[in-house]
């Protein structure tokens, strides 16, 4: 049984580079070696944390996700050659974070029936077309996570129900 530990928060724009990767699930295994890459890579950023790697992703197509994975950085930190920056609102989130050992899937459903059940839903960017009930996540890794049993901070943009996007 997942705990859903959560809170609302209102985050300060930020500018993040990292790597891009746009691909169907079928591919996620080539997802988690960009995440790796990215993680070895920090010493090509100076990261505001360099200890939080971040995922932020878009379901921007019926197949799958636009994902970047990346750090966050000052205005005015140049673009390393092969990454792309990324730059992020002011936004609302509903945080929650997942505990090893848990299900991430199960903490994502439980995330999907609390943001149903509120006064909130989820932040969609406008003129964009989102495939998933949970259009934009962000996921904020510490650096000493386990790959195969992460923990980790769930993100999730959210703007009241009656509000327009």
């Amino acid at each position: 049984m997942v705990d859903l530990n959560k809170e609302i928060v209102t985050l300060p724009a930020y500018r993040a580079i990292g790597l891009k990767w746009d691909g169907p699930y079928e591919e996620v295994p080539e997802l988690k070696k960009i995440i790796d890459r990215m993680s070895q890579k920090i010493d090509e950023v100076d990261a505001i944390e360099p200890d939080i790697q971040l995922g932020l992703s878009y379901h921007l197509r019926p197949d799958g996700f636009v994902h970047y994975s990346s750090y966050e950085v000052d205005e005015d930190h140049p673009i390393p050659e092969g990454m792309v920056d990324i730059k992020i609102p002011e936004l609302t989130y509903l945080k929650v974070h997942h505990r090893k050992n848990q299900n991430i899937g199960e903490t994502y459903d439980k995330i999907y029936q609390w943001i149903m059940e509120c006064d909130y839903k989820p932040y969609e960017e406008a003129g964009k077309t989102y495939y998933d009930p949970l259009p934009i996540k962000h996921e904020r890794y510490p650096e000493e996570r386990e790959f195969d049993n992460p923990h980790f901070d769930i993100l999730i943009p959210i703007i009241k129900k009656d509000q327009q996007s």
